[in-house]
């Protein structure tokens, strides 16, 4: 049984990323699908052509030297807050999640917009996914979509009851979009050892939104206050991976590897490969 030792922290876990991927300093690609069935912008697109689509983008990823992908549900915007989510968005992401675990060998994770952490994880689970992406897991912030609450408590929970201990929850500190990164009222460390203390399985990095990059010293920063592994999850590009890549244990990428430079256009093999042979040179990878 485990017990909080004289610090308040459990033993160390772990090391999720190398259990994942079989390495650190690894590159995993967002695949953002079209419109769900049940979102705004959804027009009865058959769900065969979307897990296609799918496949499609993680193979382009994968196929040009990435380690994983993790699958987005990022054309149901607005998104809804946790807890609003149908059925059909749990069902459409395991479908279509499965198709990219049988048509691209490497690692696969899920992530529901916005903060979906139970609708995430019983989809990885149905799909055999090994990971999701929660941006709110401890605490609350002021986002666009009103106020989140972490989902910490009731995830843990709900993965518990489900038999779902084997998928990992990859958790943002410094939220992007968020008034905790924007008005800095609570430290870096702060929201660090709160993640940590919550039971993430390895933490993210961002910039305040999209597409910005974080900083070597925010990233020093978190890794000065876990013991988990810290990947950065935003602003990644082929001319800054070789200064980033060094100082984390890997990177979620995707809108500079698209073909407009814009998370909304599709996946350029060739902007992958320029990125993954600079990572090379700084070391991605490493077993």
């Amino acid at each position: 049984m485990s017990v909080p030792d004289d610090g308040g922290v459990f033993p160390p876990k772990p090391d999720a990323i190398r259990a994942l991927f079989g390495a650190s300093g690894v590159i995993i690609g967002a695949v953002h699908l079209p419109p769900l069935p049940g979102s705004p912008h959804y027009r009865g697109q058959p769900m065969n052509e979307i897990a296609r689509f799918a496949a499609e983008e993680a193979t382009a990823y994968l196929a040009n030297g990435c380690h994983g992908v993790i699958v987005e549900n990022h054309w149901d915007i607005p998104f809804l807050k946790p807890g609003e989510h149908g059925y059909e968005t749990a069902a459409a992401m395991a479908v279509v999640t499965a198709r990219v675990r049988e048509s691209a060998a490497g690692g696969v994770g899920v992530s529901v917009l916005s903060n979906a952490a139970e609708c995430s994880i019983a989809s990885a689970w149905a799909a055999g996914a090994g990971f999701v992406r929660v941006n709110q897991w401890a605490n609350a912030y002021v986002a666009n979509e009103g106020i989140i609450e972490g989902q910490a408590a009731h995830a843990t929970r709900y993965r518990h009851r489900i038999g779902a201990e084997g998928v990992h929850v990859f958790a943002d500190v410094h939220v992007k979009h968020g008034s905790h990164a924007i008005v800095a009222d609570r430290s870096l460390a702060e929201q660090t050892e709160d993640a940590e203390f919550f039971d993430a399985d390895v933490l993210i990095a961002t910039g305040s939104r999209t597409g910005d990059a974080a900083s070597v010293d925010e990233v020093e920063g978190i890794k000065a206050h876990t013991r988990l592994p810290v990947i950065i999850g935003s602003g990644i590009s082929a001319d800054n991976i070789g200064t980033l890549l060094p100082a984390c244990d890997g990177v979620i990428v995707a809108s500079s590897l698209k073909d407009n430079g814009r998370w909304w256009g599709r996946v350029d093999p060739q902007r992958v490969r320029a990125l993954t042979t600079a990572a090379e040179r700084a070391g991605a990878g490493i077993p």
